[in-house]
């Protein structure tokens, strides 16, 4: 069910949408430090009256109260940006912070929710419920979404939906597959205890660069051999240290690296193969092995009523050539908090264009998006709301 006036409006609006997320992506701010970003919606917010509240440290909670009674689906954008320096020199809008980039897509998710809500807004009175608007922090970090949670972003909320700007989709495309989305996300770290001493006299040390070293060639067996082929999983090892000096043999190596996977029994499973591993691989050299796994984004499960109502939303606010089927992918999204308290989505809209220069892999230097792509994200926003208070 499409609303014309929403429509009408989002379009109205397209220049202040292009300049709200080009003055998103000149002014970068990292997790938890989005302290301008905020105080710029708060502002906004209260411009059109619409209530809201900040979170802490960063954050906003908004309602928009619609004028009859009925459900509250909830709206999430996320604000923060990354220790990425840009290598877009050339833009009128380049990040102004050294080292710090919008390189994601947030600049481009927290313009699209804002103008979203400005059209909601202007409809309030016809509104069957109401829309909870959430400006996330941290979401880099895989902290934000839970903070909100907290602090009372998912109170009274019946339904969660959210956008992802996506460069490797072609610009106006949407995807929105019910199932699996995103990756869980875990972090662990193996820290290996040898025995040093001088580099000339091997035999009287345990070589924990060694052990280290015979770790990291074999671990992947822990997916390739005791994990069912047909349930996807990615074992990455990031950041491997050991050693201190060229002739000196290593006592300790301490590993960092990643767990993906969908299902919550693969997860398990790995968490423990993985430990049981390292202990292994140290006893058989005589050295010891201490593992630290912590778990942290959940998968993105995509609720199936929710993800075809975002597909019939979007084919018909953009036709049926708007349909696109994005492979599920590895990467983490702390969007599964509010999942976990109610049904959701979370849909990704197409940015990519080669004609552009804007098919660059997010967290790159050179990661841009076709601002073509922002009307689309605003609008499935504000349509989704009201189809689904229409429901």
């Amino acid at each position: 069910m499409i609303h014309t006036k929403i429509k009408e409006a989002i379009q109205g609006y397209n220049d202040e949408l292009i300049e709200l997320r080009r003055k998103f992506h000149s002014e970068p701010e990292l997790s938890f430090e989005e302290y301008k970003t905020t105080a710029f919606v708060c502002g906004y917010l209260e411009n059109l009256g619409i209530s809201y509240r900040k979170t802490e440290p960063t954050g906003v909670i908004a309602t928009i109260e619609g004028g009859k009674p009925g459900k509250t689906v909830a709206l999430r954008a996320d604000m923060d940006a990354l220790t990425v320096e840009e290598l877009n020199k050339d833009l009128p809008y380049a990040s102004k912070e050294d080292g710090k980039m919008h390189a994601c897509g947030h600049d481009a998710h927290t313009a699209m929710l804002l103008i979203a809500a400005k059209a909601l807004n202007d409809v309030k009175e016809e509104l069957p419920g109401n829309v909870r608007l959430i400006f996330q922090p941290a979401e880099e970090v895989a902290a934000g979404a839970k903070v909100m949670v907290e602090q009372g972003a998912m109170d009274g909320v019946d339904n969660v939906f959210g956008i992802h700007i996506w460069s490797q989709m072609p610009t106006g495309t949407v995807s929105c597959t019910p199932g699996p989305s995103f990756a869980s996300a875990d972090l662990f770290t193996v820290t290996f205890r040898g025995r040093g001493g001088h580099g000339a006299m091997p035999h009287d040390c345990i070589d924990a660069a060694i052990v280290a070293s015979s770790f990291v060639m074999n671990v992947q067996s822990v997916v390739s051999r005791t994990v069912d082929p047909q349930q996807p999983a990615v074992l990455t090892v990031g950041k491997m240290s050991v050693g201190t000096r060229f002739n000196v043999i290593a006592e300790n190596a301490v590993i960092e690296g990643t767990v993906r996977c969908f299902d919550p029994a693969v997860r398990d499973h790995i968490q423990q193969q993985l430990s049981q591993y390292a202990e292994q691989v140290a006893a058989t050299y005589g050295a010891t092995a201490k593992v630290e796994y912590t778990r942290g984004t959940q998968a993105v499960i995509n609720d199936e009523e929710s993800a075809v109502l975002v597909q019939k939303t979007a084919v018909e606010a953009f036709g049926a050539e708007v349909t696109y089927h994005e492979k599920p992918t590895m990467g983490g999204e702390d969007f599964s908090e509010y999942m976990m308290k109610a049904p959701g989505s979370f849909a990704l809209v197409g940015s990519g264009n080669p004609d552009k220069d804007t098919q660059w892999a997010h967290h790159h230097g050179k990661f841009n998006i076709d601002e073509d792509a922002l009307a689309t994200g605003a609008e499935l926003y504000a349509q989704y709301a009201w189809a689904y208070l229409n429901e």
